[in-house]
C-alpha cells in the first residue's frame, strides 16, 4: 500500500465519523478500530538493522496517520 491509497483508506473512515487515534490507528463511525499500515511501515520496523527499526518505530510512535516518507527518512537515519 502506498501514501495515496494510505492516505484514501485513512480519510474514507475518519472523515465518514470516525475518530484518529496514534500508530496508525482510527475508529469508525460504529465503533471499530482498525491499524491502516503500509507495507513500508511493516518493512521498516522489521528491519534486520535492529537500529534502523527502532528508528522506524520511534517515528511510527509519533504519528496519527501513517506518512511513508517519515517513516522511510528514520529507516534511513
Amino acid at each position: 500500500m502506498n501514501q495515496a491509497e494510505t492516505d484514501r483508506l485513512w480519510n474514507a473512515i475518519v472523515q465518514n465519523g470516525g475518530q484518529e487515534s496514534a500508530c496508525g490507528w482510527c475508529k469508525d463511525k460504529w465503533g471499530l478500530n482498525s491499524q491502516i499500515t503500509p507495507r513500508a511501515l511493516s518493512d521498516a520496523i522489521s528491519d534486520p538493522d535492529r537500529a534502523a527499526a527502532e528508528r522506524a518505530f520511534e517515528a511510527m510512535m509519533t504519528m496519527g496517520k501513517i506518512d511513508i516518507a517519515v517513516i522511510e527518512a528514520s529507516r534511513r537515519g
